[in-house]
């Protein structure tokens, strides 16, 4: 089964909430598969070969084994949004070159893959696209990264509405806390739950030493079943 993974914005921990599913899904003895259409801010590596850490991680975290060109097709240098990345190199994205460079078979083999957004909902890729759109086309169950901060319970409620507004379903919300410090924690929690419209797959708390297997412990799988 795919699921799309969106966030309530740019720092929501997207790739680390997935990182930590995917990682799931494999000691459970699920096939697992992470991917990330599209990525900015990305290094170049000692083989002079431009890669981004988000799907260094996603791939690190899978089971199923692809070259990384399968897994982050397009990818930019530039710590900007990748549309405007993409036209700096005289690249127009679009939802139609997505379909074509996924691999949707290895994706539909897999138990349990993951397409990872960039950014938050409505990241644009042209002047009349999003990626949103690619979603819409494929029916793609999502997956909300909750980036638990000040702010978040506007972010959280403004993308739930977003989602269930193009017609698709939100398949389950991970809260992640994405800083040291948030004032009224738990209240802040108990509104999510109480206001977000699908089943909860855990709450990771503000980890110092960020690690994808000890995030993992906090996560549930069974309510997407």
């Amino acid at each position: 089964m795919s699921y799309f993974v969106a966030g309530t914005d740019t720092d929501s921990g997207k790739t680390f909430v997935a990182s930590a599913l995917l990682h799931l899904a494999s000691i459970q003895g699920k096939t697992s598969l992470g991917v990330k259409p599209i990525a900015s801010g990305s290094s170049w590596n000692e083989n002079s070969e431009l890669q981004n850490s988000d799907a260094l991680s996603l791939m690190a975290a899978s089971n199923i084994k692809l070259a990384y060109n399968c897994v982050n097709p397009l990818t930019f240098e530039p710590a900007i949004a990748p549309h405007i990345a993409a036209a700096q190199q005289g690249i127009e994205l679009s939802v139609s070159e997505l379909a074509q460079l996924l691999p949707f078979e290895e994706l539909n083999k897999a138990d349990f893959a993951l397409i990872e957004g960039a950014g938050g909902w409505r990241l644009p890729l042209n002047d009349s696209e999003f990626l949103s759109d690619f979603v819409k086309q494929h029916r793609l169950p999502v997956i909300l990264v909750v980036g638990v901060k000040l702010g978040c319970l506007n972010h959280a409620l403004l993308t739930q509405e977003a989602i269930l507004a193009d017609g698709l379903n939100i398949a389950g919300w991970v809260a992640n806390q994405a800083v040291a410090e948030v004032s009224c924690l738990q209240e802040n929690l108990a509104y999510l739950h109480r206001h977000m419209k699908a089943p909860c797959l855990g709450t990771i708390p503000f980890l110092t030493k960020p690690d994808i297997a000890h995030a993992a412990e906090y996560l549930d799988l069974s309510s997407l079943s």
